[in-house]
C-alpha cells in the first residue's frame, strides 16, 4: 500500500509536469497577472503604530490591573503623582541632561542652564490655523489651573532661591525631599548618579531628568501634542547645540514607535544590496562551462519566482486589512531558504534526465523526483507557521509574521510549480535546440568554431551528443563546478577512515559549546533590542540604565475593597507587605501624623474618617494625598474610605529585568493569599507580564506540530527510521542554535524565537533529502549510499546555502538591533544546518544504522548469479581456482 500510494503521487508529479510542459506560456504568464494584480493593492499600505499591540501579550493580567487603576485613579486625578513610567499618560516629553566630565548637576552653573532649558520647553510653540498652541495650552492643569511640572524644577529653584540669598540650611535628600511646602516628593528618578552625605544629603548627582506631560484628550488635542513632541526633541538638540559641555537625552511617547519603524527604512539600501548579491550568486550557481547546458536565467528566474510569491503574499495582507512592521523585514529571508532549495532541487533533477528525451518528457522525470520531497517540506512549513499564526499565539509580532509566512509559502509551492516549471521549459527547449543559454544564439558545430577567435571559442564551447560517447553521456554535467568537486574531491575525503575521528571530535566540541550556551539562555523583554541604533530609544535607555538604576520603576500599589483602616492589625498588615519598599503613602504619613499628635492609630472607624477628611488631608504638607484615596458617603452620611493607592519603589537594577519580573510575581503571589485585596501596577509590567510563556509558545507548539507531522508520517514513508534520523538532526541543529545565540549575546526575545521556528523547517529542507536517499538506499555499503546521496542532493544544498550567505551579509551592517538578530540568528542556523549536512551526518552515518547487509532483498531465480569454477593446476601440484562470475 505504502508503496502504491508513493508511486501514485510520483505519477501524479509527472503529469502534472507533463502539463505545464505543454502549456508552458499559461503557467509563466498567470503568476505575474496574479501578483501585478495583487501588488497593487500597495495604495492601502499601512504601518503598525502601536509596539505594545504587537511586543505586549495579548492576555494579560497586567492589561486588567492597567483598566482597573486607569478606572479608579486616572491621569486627571494624579497630578501630584505622575511620578515617570507610573502609568500611561498620553503624550509627553523627557530629558535627561548629564555632562561629559561627570560634573555635579546641582551646582549654581548646571542648575541655571537646567531652569534655561525649562523655561525654553514651556516657550515652545505649535502652529495651527488661526492660533499658536504653547506648552501652557496642551499641559496637565494643577488644581489653580498652573501646569504640573516635576517636581525636581521646583527643587532647583528653591536651590536657586536658597543661593540668592545666601541661605546655607537648605538641603535636598535622596530619594525623598522636602520642598518648602512641606511635600515630602520622591526624586529617585529626578536625580541620577546621586554622591550622598550622612542622612541621606546630596552631595553630587550626575544627571536630572525632567518630565513634561501633555493632555490628549480629542483628536486635535493628540495631534497638536504629537507636533509638539516634535518640537520638543528640536528644542532640547538646538539648546544641547549651544551649550557643548553637556549632553542631553530627549525622549517621547513617540519615539519608541518611531524608532522601531527606523529598522525598515535604514535596511532599504542593505537590502537591495543583498538582493545584487543573491542575484549574481544564483546565476554563478547555476552557470557552467558549457553555454548549452549552463542555466544562467534558471538562477535568476528562481528568485522572481520568490519576490512573486513574497509581492502576492503582502497584497493579500493588505487587502485584509493586515499592517506593516518592521518584523516582516524577515518574511523574504524564510522565503528566500525554503524557495531557492526547492528551484536548485529541480536543477539539479533536470541534470539527471537523458538528453535525447523530449522536453515535456524531462520535465515530467523532474516533477517525478523532486517535487514529492518539496511538497512534504513545503507542509511542514505550513503547519509549523501555521500553528504560530494560530490564537495560540499571544504576542501579536509573533503571529502576524507566522501568517505572513505562511501565505508567501503557499504561494511560492504554486509558483515553483508553475511559473519556474515553465521556466525550467523554456530553457530546456533552448538546451535541446543547442542555443547558447544567454543569448539564446544557435551554437555553430565544433569544426566552424576552430574557425572563430579564442573569445568566441570560449563563449561556444559546448558538448554536442553526436560527439559523445554513450558512457560519457552521463558526465555532461560534470563541467559545472561544484558537481566536480563534490564527486570527485569532497565525498572521498568526507567518507576517508582518518578524518572521521577528526568530525567526531569536532561535533563534541560543539555539543559542549551548545550546553555552555544553553544553561545561560536568558529571556529578553528589553524593548531596545528591536529598535535601531543610534536612536533616541537607544540612546536614552543607556542613559537611564546608567544614572537611575538605583532604584526600580516606581511601583503602584492599589488596594480596591473598603477594609478597616482604623483596625491596628490591618494597618500592621498593610505595612508588612510593603516592607522592604521605600514607600510613597498617604497610609503611613498619616499613621505618623497621628503618632506625633499623641493619638492611638487604632481609632474607632467614624473618628478615623473624620480625622483622615478634616485634619489630615487638609494640612497644606498632606493636601496631596487627597488623590490617594476615594472617598465614598452612605445613606446615613457616614463617609468610608473604599480604594486608596500607595507606590514602592524597591532597592533593584532596573538594569535586571529578571530581578524586575521576580518582584512582580512576589507581589502577585501575595496579592492572592493576603488578607487585604490589592493589585500592583506598573507599565513595564504589561511586557513583561507571563512575556516567558507567551514567547515560548509559538516555538513549544511549533516544535510539537512538527513532531507530531514526524510521527504520522512514518507510517506513510517507506522507512520509519528516516523520521528518527530527521527528529535527531533537528534536535541537535536547534540545541546548538540555541546554545551558540546564547554565548553570541543574542537573548530569547520575539525575533529570535521566530528564527528558531524557521530553523526547524531549514534543517528538515536540507537534510531530509540526504537522509531519505540513505536510508532507502540497498545493496551497498553505507560509504557508498553517503556518497551517492551527497552527489544527488549536495549540489542543491551547496547552492542554496551560498546564496542565502551572500544575501544574509549586508544584514549584518544594517544599524539596528533588530535585524542584528535576525543576522545572528539567521546566520548561526544556515552554518549549523550546513555543518551537519556535508560533516556530522556523512561520517555518522558511516557506521550507525540502517545496516545496508541487512536490507539486502533476496533474490529472485530469474536474477540469481551464476558462478562458473575453472580449476587449474599447475605441473607443481598448486590449486589455482578462478571463479568467473555471470549476472
Amino acid at each position: 500500500i505504502l508503496r502504491q500510494l508513493l508511486s501514485g503521487l510520483r505519477t501524479f508529479f509527472s503529469r502534472l509536469g507533463h502539463f505545464i510542459a505543454s502549456h508552458p506560456v499559461f503557467f509563466a504568464s498567470a503568476p505575474v497577472l496574479i501578483s501585478i494584480l495583487l501588488g497593487a493593492s500597495f495604495s492601502r499600505y499601512q504601518v503598525e503604530e502601536s509596539v505594545e499591540h504587537l511586543l505586549a501579550p495579548q492576555h494579560s493580567l497586567a492589561k486588567i490591573e492597567r483598566n482597573l487603576v486607569n478606572s479608579l485613579f486616572p491621569v486627571n486625578r494624579s497630578k501630584h503623582r505622575l511620578y515617570s513610567d507610573l502609568q500611561t499618560p498620553g503624550r509627553y516629553g523627557r530629558v535627561i541632561v548629564t555632562s561629559f566630565q561627570k560634573a555635579n548637576m546641582l551646582d549654581q552653573h548646571h542648575t541655571d542652564l537646567i531652569l534655561k532649558l525649562h523655561a525654553a520647553v514651556t516657550k515652545i510653540q505649535v502652529p495651527r490655523p488661526g492660533f499658536n498652541y504653547t506648552f501652557a495650552h496642551i499641559c496637565i492643569l494643577n488644581n489653580d489651573k498652573t501646569c504640573i511640572v516635576d517636581d525636581i524644577v521646583h527643587v532647583l529653584e528653591e536651590l536657586k532661591n536658597a543661593r540668592a540669598t545666601n541661605r546655607t540650611n537648605f538641603a535636598i535628600t535622596y530619594p525623598i525631599t522636602h520642598l518648602k511646602d512641606g511635600r515630602a516628593v520622591y526624586n529617585g528618578h529626578q536625580l541620577g548618579g546621586v554622591t550622598v552625605h550622612s542622612k541621606d544629603r546630596v552631595k553630587s548627582a550626575e544627571a536630572i531628568q525632567l518630565t513634561y506631560y501633555l493632555q490628549s484628550i480629542n483628536s486635535l488635542n493628540d495631534m497638536v501634542a504629537e507636533r509638539w513632541e516634535s518640537s520638543f526633541c528640536d528644542t532640547v538638540r538646538l539648546f544641547q547645540k549651544y551649550n557643548s559641555k553637556v549632553k542631553m537625552y530627549p525622549y517621547t511617547s513617540s519615539s519608541l514607535r518611531e524608532d522601531f519603524q527606523k529598522t525598515s527604512r535604514v535596511s532599504e539600501r542593505y537590502l537591495v544590496t543583498s538582493l545584487i548579491l543573491v542575484v549574481t550568486m544564483a546565476i554563478l550557481c547555476c552557470s557552467m562551462q558549457d553555454c548549452v547546458r549552463s542555466k544562467p536565467w534558471l538562477g535568476l528566474l528562481g528568485l522572481v519566482t520568490i519576490s512573486l510569491a513574497t509581492l502576492t503574499a503582502a497584497g493579500i495582507i493588505n487587502l485584509t486589512g493586515g499592517k506593516y512592521n518592521s518584523t516582516f523585514l524577515g518574511v523574504p529571508f524564510v522565503m528566500l531558504g525554503h524557495g531557492l532549495y526547492g528551484t536548485f532541487e529541480m536543477l539539479s533533477s533536470w541534470r539527471k534526465t537523458r538528453e535525447d528525451q523530449h522536453v515535456k518528457e524531462r520535465t515530467a522525470a523532474v516533477y517525478a523526483d523532486s517535487m514529492l520531497s518539496f511538497s512534504l517540506t513545503t507542509a511542514m512549513y505550513l503547519v509549523t507557521f501555521g500553528i504560530g499564526a494560530s490564537p495560540f499565539t499571544n504576542i501579536e509580532a509573533a503571529r502576524i509574521f507566522c501568517c505572513n509566512s505562511c501565505i508567501a509559502i503557499f504561494f511560492n509551492y504554486l509558483y515553483v510549480l508553475s511559473f519556474y516549471g515553465s521556466s525550467l521549459v523554456f530553457t530546456g527547449y533552448i538546451e535541446n535546440n543547442y542555443q547558447h543559454s544567454i543569448f539564446c544564439r544557435k551554437v555553430p558545430k565544433p569544426e566552424v568554431l576552430q574557425e572563430k577567435p579564442a573569445w568566441y571559442r570560449f563563449l561556444l564551447t559546448a558538448r554536442f551528443s553526436e560527439d559523445t560517447t554513450e558512457g560519457e553521456e552521463a558526465n555532461t554535467y560534470e563541467s559545472h563546478l561544484l558537481v566536480c568537486f563534490l564527486k570527485r574531491y569532497y565525498c572521498d575525503w568526507i567518507t576517508n577512515t582518518y578524518v572521521k575521528p577528526f568530525v567526531v571530535l569536532f561535533y563534541l566540541i560543539y555539543i559542549s559549546f551548545a550546553l555552555m550556551g544553553y544553561l545561560q539562555v536568558s529571556e529578553g523583554s528589553d524593548l531596545s533590542n528591536i529598535v535601531a541604533t543610534a536612536t533616541q530609544t537607544i540612546e536614552y535607555t543607556t542613559a537611564q540604565q546608567k544614572y537611575f538604576s538605583n532604584y526600580s520603576p516606581v511601583i503602584g500599589f492599589y488596594i480596591y475593597e473598603s477594609i478597616e483602616y482604623w483596625n491596628t492589625s490591618v494597618q500592621e498588615d498593610v505595612l508588612e507587605y510593603t516592607k522592604g519598599f521605600v514607600r510613597i503613602s498617604w497610609f503611613e504619613s498619616y499613621l505618623n501624623y497621628l503618632r506625633k499628635l499623641n493619638v492611638s492609630t487604632g481609632l474607632p472607624k467614624k473618628n478615623f474618617t473624620d480625622m483622615l477628611r478634616n485634619s489630615f488631608l487638609k494640612a497644606p504638607q498632606f493636601s496631596h494625598f487627597q488623590e490617594d484615596i476615594i472617598f465614598s458617603k452612605k445613606y446615613n452620611d457616614e463617609v468610608d474610605v473604599v480604594a486608596s493607592r500607595m507606590f514602592l519603589v524597591a532597592k533593584t537594577m532596573e538594569t535586571n529585568r529578571e530581578e524586575l519580573y521576580d518582584l512582580l510575581e512576589t507581589l502577585r503571589r501575595l496579592s492572592v493569599t493576603s488578607k487585604v485585596k490589592f493589585i500592583v501596577f506598573n507599565p513595564s509590567f504589561v511586557y513583561m507580564d507571563r512575556y516567558a510563556s507567551s514567547l515560548g509558545a509559538p516555538l513549544h507548539n511549533s516544535c510539537i506540530s512538527a513532531l507530531f507531522l514526524l510521527f504520522f508520517s512514518a507510517f506513510l514513508v517507506a522507512d520509519s527510521l528516516i523520521n528518527v534520523w530527521i527528529t535527531l538532526t533537528v534536535v541537535s541543529v536547534e540545541f546548538g542554535v540555541i546554545g551558540f545565540m546564547t554565548l553570541w549575546k543574542v537573548e530569547l526575545d520575539c525575533i529570535s524565537v521566530l528564527c528558531l521556528i524557521y530553523g526547524i523547517n531549514y534543517t528538515i529542507d536540507n537534510c531530509a533529502p540526504l537522509l531519505s536517499t540513505f536510508v532507502l538506499g540497498k545493496d551497498f555499503t553505507r560509504t557508498k549510499w553517503v556518497k551517492n546521496a551527497l552527489e544527488v542532493h549536495g549540489v542543491a544544498i551547496l547552492q542554496s546555502y551560498l546564496c542565502y550567505i551572500v544575501g544574509l551579509i549586508p544584514l549584518a551592517a544594517v544599524p539596528s538591533n533588530l535585524t542584528c538578530t535576525l543576522f545572528r540568528c539567521l546566520f548561526l542556523i544556515a552554518f549549523v544546518t550546513f555543518f551537519h549536512c556535508f560533516a556530522i551526518l556523512p561520517v555518522i552515518l558511516t557506521f550507525l544504522p540502517p545496516s545496508k547487509k541487512k536490507r539486502k532483498e533476496k533474490k529472485n531465480p530469474e536474477n540469481r548469479e551464476e558462478i562458473e569454477c575453472v580449476e587449474m593446476v599447475d605441473m607443481d601440484s598448486t590449486r589455482v581456482v578462478d571463479q568467473i562470475t555471470t549476472v
